[in-house]
């Protein structure tokens, strides 16, 4: 064995987790097994960012710093064998960043230490990464209690000589949310046409922006809800809630390389229909939202207005006479609804015996209490300039453990269905 027989560095009270501004100890732990000169012991605490042009490539092509501070423990000497400690302290910085790793760059915080011994002899290092967590207040974001509503109207063919056109409009009742909090969504359509609809789907979208020779933007699917189709000439309600999983908060404050952002989309494929409402996630809820799930959105009070289409086919009018009105407001059942986990397994919650999981989320059939699968979530980098083409990435996102260590069973809130009736009816595929 030689000389070194332990180099290490230890965090006061085994913290991994630090706030901007905050003092951080330790101590250099040094076991020798024989005498070791050296020219200078030293420690540094340093914090940057790089960002790569390929996913999982540590070749940063950009980077920045944001702290870098070196204390001196010992000068030239020699140390005998035995055990020896320097202890050591830091001030962070109160603009350092948010710790993050992604496919495409990172935010790392760290301690080094090093034994610059003599010369011709190897130099002994050692590293600790630690964590920087600077809390998002959502209080802080203008309008951020406010219900976030998005309308899209798309007008389109069918039947080679007919048209139509569906309202697509879509609600949340805040702007910004917490892990472990349930997002309420309501989507209201308009169908006015003589087609049915595809399903609509809402998904929880996160995008990671990185500016690295050019933006690179990655692009997520955390959270998807399906909705059943609207048939020809009906207005349909459809309320969901998903719940928050374990994420970065939004923007990364003090990093001028990587952003963070939250979407949620409700769309239709027939007719190609999308809206996209911003989201905020973040460390400090807001005041006036729940934590807890509730019963949904409370339906729109008053008359629905009555939205007739103007003048319908004559080959349809029997259809539509004989049928619901058109202003009679139809509530959509949920077909099924899958939550991303952070790790990239793909995990099933089962309350009895385990059920196998389908691989598009779907609940497994012939269970009393259907299982929810927990996916991990679509992944698409595009670029937004130049000639490269797509580069998909499986490399899943690597959390500080202030997120990945959350206790929060990472599944589905109950439907709205299911919180107003108590019957397991939004989560069950329908025909």
């Amino acid at each position: 064995m030689g000389r070194v027989q332990l180099f290490e560095i230890r965090l006061s009270h085994g913290r991994v987790v630090y706030s901007p501004g905050e003092p951080l100890t330790g101590t250099v732990r040094v076991r020798l097994g024989a005498q070791l000169p050296f020219r200078a012991i030293r420690v540094t605490c340093l914090g940057s960012c790089g960002v790569s042009n390929k996913a999982n490539d540590a070749g940063w092509v950009v980077e920045e710093s944001y702290f870098n501070s070196s204390l001196s423990l010992a000068d030239k000497g020699s140390l005998p064998a035995g055990e020896h400690s320097f202890p050591f302290q830091f001030l962070l910085p109160a603009t350092a960043p948010t710790s993050f790793e992604g496919p495409f760059g990172r935010i790392v915080h760290q301690v080094r230490a090093t034994i610059d011994t003599a010369r011709f002899s190897k130099d002994h290092k050692c590293s600790l990464v630690f964590y920087i967590l600077s809390p998002l207040n959502l209080n802080s974001i203008p309008d951020i209690e406010q219900p976030n509503v998005a309308s899209a109207t798309k007008k389109f063919s069918y039947k080679l000589v007919k048209t139509g056109s569906v309202v697509l409009t879509a609600s949340t009742d805040l702007r910004g949310y917490v892990v472990g909090q349930v997002l309420r969504l309501q989507a209201e359509i308009e169908n006015q046409s003589g087609k049915d609809t595809s399903p609509v789907v809402a998904s929880l979208l996160q995008k990671v922006s990185y500016k690295a020779k050019r933006w690179i933007y990655d692009v997520r699917t955390i959270a998807e809800v399906e909705g059943a189709g609207v048939k020809a000439w009906r207005r349909a309600q459809w309320q969901e809630q998903i719940l928050v999983p374990a994420l970065p908060q939004s923007a990364l404050p003090g990093c001028s390389l990587i952003h963070i952002d939250y979407y949620l989309q409700v769309s239709m494929k027939v007719p190609e229909a999308t809206v996209t409402l911003p989201i905020f996630v973040g460390n400090i809820a807001v005041n006036h939202a729940p934590l807890s799930p509730g019963p949904g959105l409370e339906p729109s009070s008053g008359p629905a207005p009555t939205v007739v289409p103007s003048a319908p086919p004559q080959e349809e009018a029997e259809v539509v006479a004989g049928g619901p009105h058109f202003s009679d407001l139809v509530s959509l059942s949920t077909k099924s609804h899958s939550q991303q986990q952070p790790p990239p397994a793909v995990l099933c919650s089962v309350s009895v015996a385990p059920e196998p999981c389908a691989h598009d989320g779907s609940p497994a059939p012939h269970s009393l209490h259907p299982p929810l699968c927990i996916s991990t979530g679509a992944t698409v980098p595009y670029f937004a300039e130049g000639f490269g083409g797509p580069v998909p990435t499986t490399s899943a996102l690597i959390l500080p453990p202030e997120y990945s260590s959350w206790g929060y069973p990472y599944e589905a809130p109950p439907s709205y269905e299911q919180s107003c009736s108590g019957a397991d009816l939004g989560l069950t595929p329908r025909s």
